[in-house]
């Protein structure tokens, strides 16, 4: 899944949501969160987007872009 750096960030900070709090929500280590953000990771697995996703209460459709077929 190619996860959406910028609107994953765009999200949580609507939410005044910390990148600390994001981790502790997801239980993954903040410095990928942040390289996730900064579009640094172009690849992430699926449990790793769906766990950022319900952290933020979003599909996680929102946070990736289309797959082209």
């Amino acid at each position: 899944m190619r996860p959406k750096g910028q609107a994953i960030r765009a999200i949580r900070s609507a939410q005044n949501v910390s990148i600390r709090g994001l981790e502790a929500a997801t239980g993954l280590n903040r410095g990928y969160l942040s390289r996730l953000e900064r579009g640094r990771i172009r690849e992430a697995g699926e449990q790793q987007v769906r766990r950022v996703a319900l952290a933020l209460g979003v599909t996680h459709d929102a946070i990736t872009h289309k797959e082209e077929s």
